[in-house]
């Protein structure tokens, strides 16, 4: 099993918010600067721990660029870029150890760093449109998450976008709540949100 790797940079018209959409893959050169600074924002330290010298987390993100289990990516409204995505492939990751994980499950991880965008819903279409691409891998029938137990606010928005919660685990840098969605699960909330019914 892969990710969806073709057609990015993707971008979508979002009805409800009336704004444009944009995934497309993080580069070095043109990112390095952006994320250290999303990285050591108030809102993002307690969460990602990746506050680091640049030195330090250049190589973060150098060794994580290389891991072909994983995308690294970022989202943009209206051509603004203001949100980091991961996704990966569980199999390959730690969170496999926590769970009786299927071959084609896949896990998101996810930041809003720009402290402007908070508060304003621009998570959800960004979080459905995500997803879509995510569940167009033929294996993939479940999306995994597991933000740290205390991000009420991140727990609160994957429920809202059709994850359940599993349990509650120990992993090496946080306590986390494992969130789980289906496929038909996501479908539903896709559905209501271009409806405008979510």
């Amino acid at each position: 099993m892969v990710l969806a790797q073709s057609d990015y940079p993707i971008t979508v018209w979002d009805t409800n918010t009336k704004k444009e959409i944009t995934f497309r893959y993080v580069t070095f050169e043109q990112d390095f600067d952006r994320l250290h600074s999303w990285m050591h924002q108030d809102h993002v330290i307690p969460f990602w721990n990746l506050d680091k010298p640049r030195a330090e987390y250049a190589s973060h993100l150098k060794r994580f660029l290389a891991n072909k289990h994983q995308q690294l990516l970022i989202g943009e409204i209206d051509g603004q870029a203001m949100s980091y995505w991961e996704s990966y492939i569980v199999s390959q990751d730690l969170i496999r150890h926590y769970y009786d994980y299927e071959k084609g499950d896949q896990g998101i991880h996810l930041l809003i760093g720009e402290p402007n965008y908070l508060g304003k819903g621009f998570i959800y279409p960004l979080m459905l449109t995500l997803m879509k691409r995510m569940f167009e891998v033929p294996e993939t029938k479940r999306i995994m998450a597991e933000p740290d137990i205390r991000n009420e606010k991140m727990i609160y928005v994957f429920e809202k976008c059709g994850f359940q919660q599993l349990k509650t685990v120990d992993l090496p840098d946080k306590t986390a709540m494992l969130l789980y969605c289906q496929q038909e699960v996501f479908e539903s909330r896709w559905n209501a949100w271009i409806q405008g019914e979510f």
